[in-house]
């Protein structure tokens, strides 16, 4: 018995120092390595000593269903965090989705507001244009603000709509009066009533015009 006490306090010395089954650590000689080393733990050697292979096999068998549950674990919180980032990840493209409606929308709001402006700004235009018809020293100053006039509508894009005669039909920028005697050809525009804006894309008024028949 005592012999195997011998071989287990042994084994638990080389076991809790490693150094012991090979070169003493730098510095440190033989005799220091080996005067060193503490007694085992006796509770430690007993109970190595005590434990039956029956018992080992099942704590063996305990801690290796621990493991397994860890791993399960460890693998449901990855499938967890890879969903997790799948949903952020369509969260930040619905985002920028969301982003760039919104953005849209302020623009085609802001062009709307100013397309609206500038509707009633060219009946204000037509006004002047009327007004050049009048004599008197009123004249020079009409000519003047309608210039400046036409330098605002120019800076905003806005260009007149003044098909010539003769000029094929176009129902989206052409609105027709009426049909009237002309030397045109048959279907086209014979005379200007009223010129048509547009800005960029954007029709804001037809041009107003008779058609030959």
């Amino acid at each position: 018995m005592s012999r195997i006490r011998s071989c287990v306090s042994r084994a638990v010395s080389l076991f809790l120092h490693p150094y012991t089954r090979g070169s003493p650590p730098t510095g440190m000689s033989d005799e220091q390595a080996t005067t060193e080393i503490p007694e085992p733990d006796a509770d430690l050697v007993a109970r190595i000593e005590e434990a039956s292979p029956e018992q080992t096999a099942r704590e063996i068998a305990t801690l290796r269903e621990r493991l397994e549950q860890l791993e399960s674990e460890l693998a449901e919180s990855e499938t967890a965090r890879e969903e997790l980032e799948s949903k952020l990840t369509r969260k930040q493209a619905d985002f920028q989705n969301f982003k760039k409606r919104q953005q849209k929308r302020t623009q085609q709001v802001r062009e709307r507001a100013t397309e609206d402006l500038v509707e009633r700004l060219v009946g204000v235009r037509d006004n002047l244009v009327r007004a050049l018809d009048e004599e008197g020293e009123i004249r020079d100053g009409v000519e003047t603000t309608l210039r400046q006039f036409d330098e605002v509508l120019n800076a905003e894009n806005v260009a007149p709509i003044e098909p010539e005669v003769g000029t094929e039909l176009d129902p989206q920028r052409h609105e027709v009066l009426m049909a009237v005697e002309s030397d045109a050809p048959e279907g086209t525009v014979a005379d200007l009533h009223r010129p048509g804006y547009e800005m960029a894309d954007t029709v804001l008024r037809p041009a107003q015009v008779t058609v030959a028949e």
